[in-house]
């Protein structure tokens, strides 16, 4: 082994280990720093044996044995973590080195240690990295930012690292500052969405149609046989419903506490849609979701003492259809968290100079990722013909889904509605649709009702200006 490695990696967690694994296996020779060198060692005694990967003592060490220029990937904690990484590494770096933020960072702070570390003549990359650690390992879906010439020095290097499917590896040059960043922190808004939309699909088949995990597994798998759904989501959830507890061979998802954890890049999304006007309700009503799931002691309390509506045995379908309205539900709001969450990059790329080409991020989407899915390629083709499309439904494909699966929809938030059975993303979706296809909406009766509180003023349909009544005389 030569002394000097091609790649160097801090942060020796399950991700980090995995992606350098990944680097070597592709050619890339490593060094690998961790903030224990215990750790470091026991990487290098287990997975790292026999590898063309070294270890660093300290970071002094560390950057020693990398040649120039350094391409250095950092796998901490987001936050106070990566600033403090940063600041420790700089004095040991030189002119042209290259830092790659790999965590999910908050897309602000990247732009501020973007333009940090430019003006002292080191590259930085905040590079989204998306596929949990079997996609670290056998090939992620990347997401990186920064200044053109901080990605083409890392270009050979993440292509080979990256998953790969038919038009190519699954990343590409994002645009400058954190907008890598904010691709990933979307990515994962469009995830949460999608993650709640199947878990209200087994709550109905469970509660209105007492189905046993085989048999929803069985309409995971019908789903994911079909283009709509076909996805690394469903065919994971088919695998949950499938699998028995060891101790006794019941469901392993029925002994499972129902309180979801979360990261913070949901809220991330919802807060950046919030401000930059972007219409996401379904993406919130998943983020609400797991709010409502952490306050379990409160919900069991409240469900002794509200009476509860009776349970009524509505048409969600039959297996063998795949449970065909149930479907429709749900494969309207996967294209409403998608649609959602592209809008928000088509909004912020608008607003943050970003320039993002929607058909690339479509196309990195399509492997490695937790949200891959065949639906992707169909998003990619509406970006194609119309690369300023304003909404995704609008395209031509999606209009017919939308036309043809709202009913079904309707039913099921009407059927759980009347069944007392909590659906956020399925009913947010419904109010998404319905008032995104209405024409006029009543917000001019809100309009009034502020000009007549506040003399805000307001705009008619007949005259052009803005207007003011003494609505109270």
């Amino acid at each position: 082994m030569s002394n000097k490695s091609h790649f160097g990696l801090i942060g020796l967690g399950v991700m980090g280990e995995n992606l350098v694994l990944n680097a070597e296996r592709n050619g890339f020779s490593s060094v690998v720093y961790n903030r224990t060198y215990a750790k470091t060692e026991d990487f290098l005694s287990g997975r790292g044996q026999g590898k063309q990967i070294q270890g660093a003592t300290d970071l002094q060490d560390f950057v020693g044995k990398l040649e120039r220029p350094r391409r250095i990937l950092m796998m901490v904690k987001a936050g106070p973590a990566v600033d403090a990484v940063v600041e420790q590494i700089s004095p040991f770096l030189e002119e042209g080195d290259l830092l790659i933020d790999g965590g999910n960072s908050d897309y602000h702070d990247t732009e501020r240690r973007v333009k940090q570390l430019e003006s002292r003549s080191f590259g930085f990359i905040g590079m989204g990295v998306s596929g949990g650690a079997k996609g670290a390992l056998e090939g992620p879906s990347m997401m990186p930012g920064g200044t053109k010439a901080s990605y083409d020095a890392i270009e050979s290097l993440v292509n080979k690292m990256a998953a790969q499917v038919d038009d190519g590896p699954c990343v590409t040059y994002i645009g400058p500052g954190g907008s890598g960043h904010l691709v990933k922190t979307v990515h994962n808004g469009i995830e949460y969405g999608i993650e709640q939309i199947l878990a209200e699909g087994y709550d109905l088949m469970k509660r209105v149609k007492g189905m046993t995990g085989e048999q929803m597994a069985d309409v995971f798998a019908h789903w994911n046989a079909s283009e709509e759904l076909s996805s690394y989501l469903v065919e994971i959830t088919e695998v949950c419903l499938r699998t028995k507890d060891p101790l006794d061979g019941a469901d392993l998802v029925e002994k499972i506490v129902d309180q979801a954890g979360q990261k913070g890049t949901g809220l991330w999304t919802v807060v950046t849609a919030l401000k930059m006007g972007a219409s996401v309700p379904t993406i919130y009503a998943s983020l609400n979701g797991r709010v409502m799931s952490s306050l379990k002691p409160q919900r069991v309390k409240a469900e002794s003492v509200f009476k509860p509506l009776p349970i009524k045995d509505f048409d969600l379908g039959s297996i063998d259809d795949g449970m065909a309205p149930l479907m429709d539900a749900t494969v309207l709001s996967c294209i409403a968290s998608y649609a959602q969450g592209m809008e928000l990059l088509r909004i912020a790329s608008q607003d943050l100079d970003y320039e993002l080409h929607m058909p690339s991020i479509a196309q990195i989407w399509k492997g490695g990722c937790i949200i891959r899915a065949q639906l992707l390629q169909r998003i990619q083709d509406a970006y194609n013909r119309d690369p300023q499309l304003s909404n995704l439904m609008l395209d031509p494909w999606f209009v017919d889904q939308v036309n043809r699966r709202l009913p079904g929809l309707a039913q099921v938030v009407a059927g759980a509605a009347q069944s007392g059975i909590p659906v956020p993303c399925f009913s947010s979706t419904l109010d998404y649709i319905n008032s995104y296809r209405t024409g006029r909406l009543p917000q001019n009766l809100v309009q009034a009702m502020r000009d007549c509180f506040g003399s805000h003023t307001y705009q008619r349909l007949d005259k052009e200006g803005a207007f003011h009544t003494e609505w109270l005389g």
